[in-house]
């Protein structure tokens, strides 16, 4: 009478021991995501971070083909000449990109400034739209003003605050670069200290794997550090050629801020799809200071230098590091925009590129099966 009794008692355990396991898996899984979703912009910039150091990395492969030599030695050189080319286009070019940034920005608001006009004098309402404190002639700001004080001279308490306006905004201009410049520390010393020692970084990476999974672990993590650096260096290819097509194009036309242009379409560049348009939207208003024909063309500009990313560059070079279909791409690209803002929108490709491999990893379901780079040793 006992034997059928143990079984019993066996079946309920396991069945709490597996409803208790559940239970933690998914009060874990549930902390998890409210720290990504809490730290999401400290989770994006570590990651920033690593791609540095990934895109480094691919950089001192490239050049071990050329000349050989040990790691330490090979990114030595390219940090000296990516540091040398900033240094001189801040040197050489420094001023002048300064005064093309400032023309860049006083034509671009009078644009924007023009275009509003045009849609309120046609019926749009343009009132949702905020320009930075910018009005036009024929805003009712401008008539507000009462008549009796000089317009030249404004009263205590508008100087007051006024003052009060300057100064908040003041800090808020001093916070905002201390953190940008914060950060943008955090990513150089993050991908130097990824690039100098990557074996350090994947051995811990694979030891907090559990043992009998390390091994899949290790492939999938080779694939994605692949995949990353193939990408990168065709991205780079591509924003170089962006920037040199763009900035030649803009000269020939004749718009005053080429240089600066070319450089925030090259930039811009780095993001698929959506750089391209906001890149195209900035080069065309810019050129519209300069006439109708300069803005259109400048317009035949970005369309064929959208054309010959999308339809050149892309086949020939993106497409053998990365094939993603464009739709899904846009689609996750404003999915993770709208969600964590720029730094979603920036890193969207990357973050996709490293779930792809680790989706066509698990789809493989005979290992015998798998690619010779999937391949478990």
């Amino acid at each position: 009478m006992l034997n059928p009794i143990e079984p019993r008692f066996q079946t309920r355990g396991d069945l709490a021991w597996s409803i208790t396991v559940g239970g933690i898996g998914t009060v874990a899984f549930a902390v998890l995501v409210a720290f990504s979703w809490y730290y999401a912009a400290t989770l994006f910039l570590l990651f920033a971070g690593a791609l540095l150091g990934v895109a480094l990395n691919a950089m001192t492969h490239v050049l071990q083909k050329v000349i050989g030599g040990p790691h330490a030695l090979r990114l030595m050189l390219v940090c000296l000449v990516l540091a040398g080319l900033l240094s001189g286009i801040v040197f050489l070019g420094g001023s002048t990109i300064a005064h093309q940034a400032t023309a860049l920005s006083n034509t671009l608001k009078s644009q924007l400034v023009t275009v509003k006009t045009f849609l309120e004098q046609h019926g749009v309402d343009t009132s949702y739209l905020e320009l930075g404190g910018i009005t036009t002639p024929s805003s009712p700001e401008a008539d507000n003003i009462p008549a009796q004080l000089p317009k030249n001279l404004p009263s205590a308490g508008v100087i007051a605050s006024g003052g009060g306006a300057i100064v908040t905004q003041t800090l808020k201009l001093l916070l905002g670069t201390v953190s940008a410049v914060g950060n943008l520390f955090i990513v150089l010393f993050l991908g130097l200290a990824f690039a100098a020692q990557p074996s350090v970084y994947r051995k811990g990476l694979l030891h907090m794997a559990p043992a009998k999974y390390r091994a899949h672990v290790t492939v999938v993590v080779d694939r994605i550090s692949e995949t990353l650096e193939r990408w990168l260096i065709a991205q780079m290819v591509t924003m170089a050629a962006v920037f040199l097509v763009t900035w030649i194009g803009l000269l020939l036309i004749g718009i005053d801020s080429a240089f600066i242009l070319g450089i925030q379409a090259g930039l811009l560049a780095f993001i698929p799809t959506v750089g391209a348009l906001v890149a195209g939207v900035i080069v065309t208003l810019a050129s519209l200071a300069s006439g109708w024909v300069a803005g259109a063309s400048a317009l035949v500009l970005f369309l064929g230098v959208h054309a010959m990313e999308s339809y050149v560059l892309t086949p020939i070079i993106q497409r053998q590091a990365l094939d993603i279909p464009p739709a899904t791409l846009f689609g996750f690209q404003i999915l993770l925009g709208v969600v964590f803002g720029v730094w979603g929108l920036a890193l969207a490709l990357p973050l996709m590129a490293i779930a792809k491999v680790i989706i066509d990893y698990l789809r493989e379901d005979d290992p015998e099966e798998r690619p010779a780079e999937f391949q478990v040793a």
